[in-house]
């Protein structure tokens, strides 16, 4: 158990910089997720943590020791893969026992701690079964529990539900969850899945071209995005993004319509400039027709069974709001709808930053 520290950590392939300066504390006993899009640096970022990338600047931190060039195996961290990484000849109990017999622990505390983790995994009764017998989500377990044998002082997870099905990704989610709260180990978890990270995170680190993007709880991310790109990135569906203009009392979109009863937007746009208005599909409210800020021409419909998600266009955007379920709109109708107050968001255009 122990924090991890990243200072002015520097990453490069050649001539290319996949992180170009990177600041980042990680707590003892925190579980946290990096998130972003493909080629973002999120995964190289863990294998740098783990020692299988070297950095090119900068320092990195396991607890008080510094790190920087010190092997993988001595560093005390554990690594779940996302294709699993087990040894088909190998049961179950020799693949979570083998790390351990290199290190020629005594036989009885191996045995001692592949049955703990077993148990904790639910993966007991498949000890003597090899990983072609099992499932993927057995499988994923196995891999957990090679991890969590060698009792590590961290926790590294490199998109392990990338695999699985959307219900065994569910419910591996969950048990990956508890597991950490029962552990209490240092956890970082890397995903493109902001679901993922929503749902299992203490902390979520937003990256975007190996830098940074916000670092917050699941609900200051979603609630208090940093930029456009954080609000776009976090929430599905996405946030609804609309060109406007202002004159401090109306906005008005690209399209010349004006939006009454956002006067407080209005407000904070320069004079006579512009910005991008956010509003997530959830935040758009059906009100009585005098009250609308859009009237929505609806042009798709997609009944979800909870809720509902209809389709329309936006200034030309492409925009979605989210329904109650008893509500039936059709294709073609006309939806009249409202930010719901304090949940709109503006952006700068050029920069992305929002605008408080």
């Amino acid at each position: 158990m122990a924090p991890i520290r990243m200072q002015d950590l520097v990453k490069k392939y050649g001539d290319l910089t996949v992180i170009p300066s990177l600041d980042l504390d990680i707590a003892d006993h925190e579980f946290v997720v990096l998130v972003g899009p493909s080629g973002c640096g999120k995964s190289t970022l863990l294998r740098v943590l783990a020692g299988l990338e070297n950095i090119d600047g900068g320092d990195l931190y396991i607890g008080e020791r510094r790190v920087n060039g010190v092997p993988a195996a001595q560093r005390d961290v554990a690594m779940v893969f996302q294709d699993y990484a087990l040894y088909p000849h190998m049961t179950v109990r020799q693949n979570m026992s083998f790390a351990l017999e290199m290190r020629n622990m005594d036989k009885k505390e191996i045995a001692t701690r592949v049955e703990r983790a077993a148990k904790l995994l639910h993966i007991d009764p498949f000890l003597d079964r090899r990983p072609k017998a099992l499932s993927g989500g057995q499988r994923q377990r196995v891999a957990m529990g090679r991890a969590i044998v060698r009792d590590p002082q961290v926790f590294l997870f490199d998109e392990p539900l990338s695999n699985l099905d959307a219900k065994l990704r569910a419910q591996v989610r969950a048990e990956i969850k508890a597991l950490s709260q029962q552990l209490r180990t240092t956890m970082v978890f890397v995903t493109h899945d902001q679901i993922e990270a929503m749902t299992m995170a203490d902390r979520i680190v937003v990256m975007k071209s190996g830098i940074i993007q916000q670092v917050g709880t699941p609900e200051e991310v979603y609630e208090t995005p940093a930029n456009q790109f954080v609000a776009s990135f976090i929430g599905s569906p996405s946030m609804n993004f609309v060109p406007v203009t202002g004159n401090g009392q109306l906005l008005t979109t690209s399209d010349g319509r004006t939006l009454p009863g956002l006067r407080e937007f209005a407000q904070r746009v320069p004079a006579e400039g512009s910005a991008i208005l956010g509003v997530r599909p959830e935040h758009l409210a059906v009100v009585p027709e005098d009250e609308a800020a859009f009237l929505a021409n609806i042009d798709l419909v997609e009944p979800l069974g909870s809720d509902t998600l209809v389709h329309f266009k936006l200034a030309g955007n492409d925009a979605i709001a989210r329904v109650e379920p008893d509500r039936r709109p059709r294709p073609g109708e006309v939806m009249p709808l409202a930010p719901v107050p304090g949940k709109a968001h503006l952006f700068d255009p050029a920069s992305g930053a929002i605008i408080r």
